[in-house]
Parts: structure tokens; sequence; C-alpha cells
């Protein structure tokens, strides 16, 4: 692979052959964080954020009106709904990949929506996933980690999906309500506080105890979605003081004095600036990036520049465009479902899919759009997507994308476009003797060269 083999594969989305390949690689890719486009055209249409919480505020509050036989009726149609809303948002993320003229971001987009994964399996966020990524990750991709860390735990998709909204400390207002009436109390809730040390910030195995997740989700008791009462329509996040747990807290060896919502934010910009954090960061980028197995020196000097900034991202990936490993010759990284579709839709051309058959591709090449197995996201390595049933997923969708495209595509023609000096003498020789267009066409996106970034 040469250098615009990996500017357009390996950091980018594929190469269209409607676009001509960057003569300056790494100044085609610092270019796009000045050109980047926060939200898309594509994306425009839909709903979101504080849209959304009014939906789920105006499902609430009809359940909780409703005779009870009438309730799971409310949920249904809500629910209907949702799937609607959800299918929409991966058709516009699909098509804002395929049309986009800064690949290169788009793609940390991806990179930081696992990172924050939520998941529509619990059914409830169904309609509030695409607007997670649209509010929380795009507008902060370029910014301070800081920024789009808070900005993802108080997001209302992040919110229900960890169980956040209903965490009540045991000593908190509300609790000692619900000792009056058993009923009432809902209990304290660790999981956004254990994710975001584990998965977030610090990683596993980085000196965190269990105390100190308990104590932290004391400390974000009272973090909830605004409710339909709300004197802001476009609030989409609120803080309510008889949820909270009253004291000072005590986590990783530092003090926290008691202060309401400002003592959780306190304890999550110490988090974001932790060597720790540093250092999961950019591990998590280079194996993204680079490989599946990182340079030692690679992700040092990566966590260096996160520190050295105060965790502004736009230098960390200077510094990772900068990066000799990343240019070194070789397919290092297998292409997960997401970016194998991509890019094999992007060198046929495509602009755009209907919402049905978005979400059902990826679903059915096994990594569905916000739908990991867990919060950790989905994985990134080859190990997670190489397994011989979901090669045979790939072929069956290649030879489909192949029959669709008849004889508009000369796969002869399109495979060095596609995949500039990168493609070998075997796989040429392999398309050029294929017993049909369709054939070649389909050769080529599962050849070894295009199953690789």
């Amino acid at each position: 692979m040469n250098p615009t083999a990996h500017a357009l594969n390996r950091f980018g989305l594929g190469a269209r052959p409607d676009e001509a390949p960057p003569a300056d690689p790494q100044r085609w890719l610092l270019a796009q964080l000045q050109a980047y486009e926060p939200l898309p055209s594509a994306l425009k249409p839909l709903a979101r954020t504080p849209a959304a919480v009014v939906v789920w505020n105006g499902m609430q509050r009809a359940v909780r009106q409703a005779p009870e036989g009438q309730r799971s009726a409310i949920r249904e149609a809500y629910l209907r709904q949702g799937s609607r809303d959800y299918q929409a948002a991966v058709a516009a993320r699909t098509s804002s990949a395929l049309q986009t003229p800064t690949p290169f971001v788009e793609r940390l987009v991806h990179f930081w929506s696992n990172h924050f994964a939520v998941s529509v399996d619990k059914l409830l966020i169904i309609g509030l996933a695409g607007s997670f990524e649209a509010d929380v990750i795009r507008p902060n991709v370029l910014g301070r980690f800081e920024d789009l860390l808070m900005a993802a735990v108080q997001h209302p998709a992040m919110l229900l999906y960890l169980d956040q909204a209903q965490s009540t400390g045991p000593r908190s207002p509300m609790a000692a309500r619900g000792e009056e009436r058993p009923q009432g109390g809902r209990g304290l809730n660790e999981n956004l506080a254990r994710e975001i040390m584990e998965l977030h910030t610090l990683g596993v195995r980085s000196g965190y105890s269990q105390d100190d997740v308990t104590e932290f989700a004391r400390a974000l008791t009272g973090w909830t979605l605004p409710g339909d009462r709300a004197d802001n329509s476009a609030a989409t996040f609120r803080f309510v003081p008889a949820l909270h747990e009253p004291g000072a807290r005590t986590i990783l060896g530092r003090s926290y004095a008691e202060g309401g919502e400002e003592q959780g934010r306190a304890v999550i910009r110490d988090l974001a600036s932790a060597p720790a954090t540093a250092l999961h960061i950019a591990r998590k980028l280079a194996r993204h990036f680079v490989a599946d197995d990182p340079a030692p020196a690679l992700v040092q000097r990566l966590a260096e520049a996160f520190t050295r900034t105060g965790g502004d991202l736009a230098s960390v990936y200077r510094e990772l465009v900068a990066a000799p490993e990343a240019w070194q010759p070789g397919s290092a990284k297998f292409k997960s479902p997401w970016d194998w579709a991509l890019s094999s839709l992007r060198a046929l051309g495509q602009r755009a899919l209907p919402p049905a058959q978005a979400a059902n591709l990826m679903a059915q090449l096994g990594q569905p759009v916000w739908r990991p197995g867990s919060p950790a996201g989905f994985g990134d390595t080859a190990a997670t997507w190489a397994a011989p049933d979901a090669l045979m997923r790939r072929v069956e969708i290649a030879q489909r994308l192949a029959q669709e495209a008849g004889d508009t595509v000369d796969a002869r023609t399109l495979a060095p476009r596609v995949l500039p000096g990168a493609l070998s003498e075997a796989t040429a020789t392999a398309i050029a003797r294929a017993e049909s267009g369709g054939s070649a066409l389909a050769l080529l996106l599962v050849s070894p060269e295009f199953l690789r970034r």
C-alpha cells in the first residue's frame, strides 16, 4: 500500500472512482479538519435530541395517565415510530459516509460513536440513537475530550441505556420519601459510573476500585432527563437535587466537596485529564488507525499530545497523521463490516440507500448500526471480524452488489482506481480471467486487498 492508498482506505472510508486521488495524502487529511461540516445535509431532516425528548416525555405521560390495559399499546406505538426513526437515521449516516468530502473526520465520528457506545437493543432508546451521534459526537469530534465526554454522559440515550436516569442516592430526599412508601424507592445504579471509568476514560486495570465506582455513582445521582414539565423545551438533561446523595466523596484518593451537580462534573473533569485516560484513548486511536497491536512508542506520542494540549483531539489527530507508523507499507487493518460495506458502496459510486435497506445490510453483515452487544462497543481487531461465516456473508453481499451493478461497472478498470498502489498481480489476474463482469466485480470486493485497509 502506498501513501495514497493509506489515506483513502486506512484514514478514509474507501476510494470513489469519480474523485481524483489526493496528490499530497497527509495534507489532504489535515485539510479535512478545517473543512468538516458537523451536520451534513443528509442529517438535517432528522429530529434532533430536544424533539426526541419531547416524544419520549409524551409517551411516558400517556402511559402514566392511561388505564393499565392500554399502556402496552402506547409503548408499542412509540417503538414502531422509533424503529422508523432509527432506520431513517441509519440511512442518513450511510448517505453522509458515502457522500462526505471529509472521510477522515467522518471515520473519526464513527470511532467515537463506538467508543461511547449505546445500543438500541434497549428498545426504549431506539428513537434517540441517531440524535446521540448527531448532537454529541459530530459537534465535538474536533474539540476537547472533556467536552465530548460530558456531552456523551449527559445525553438522554446514555442516561437511559446505562440506567442512570432513575439512580437514587440511598440517603437522598427521594429515598427518604421512598422509605415511607416502600414502593417508591429506586436505588443506586452504578452502570454509568463504571462504564465512564472502565470504557470511556481510564480503561480496565488502571487502578480504580469498586469503592471508587460506588462513590462516583453517588456523585452522579440526580443526573437524569428533563421532565415533561421542564421550563425549557430545548432541554435534554437536568439535575434533580431530590435524587442526589448528600455528602462529600473520595474518589481515586481525591476529595470532592458536597455540591450537587457540580460534584459529578468535577469528577468527570479529573477523569478526562488523568494520565491513564490519555493512554487509553491513545491506544484505541492507534489500534483503529494503524494496527491491532500498535507500537508502544506511537501510543506514547499520542498520549503525550493528548496531555500536552489538555485533551485537544484535533492535536492528537495531527500527531496520528504525522506518525511514520501509520504510513508503513502493508495492510495492517482488517475492515469491519461497516468499513467493508461503505468502501464497497463508495467503489460502486453509490450515494445513498433506502432506510430499510441500509439498516438491513448492516444487520446481515453482523454489525448492525448502534447495536453492539455491550457498552464496550464493537471490536476493532481482525479477530472480531475475520471468522469464516462472516467472510461468507461478505461474499454473498458482494455477489448481490455485483448483480445489481450489472454491466455498468468494469472491474478491470475500477480495481486500480479503488486500490491505488495496493492491487496485487494475483488479484488483477483473477479479475481479468473471471467468467463474467459480475463475477469480476464480486472478486474485487472480496479480494484480500479490498478486505483490508
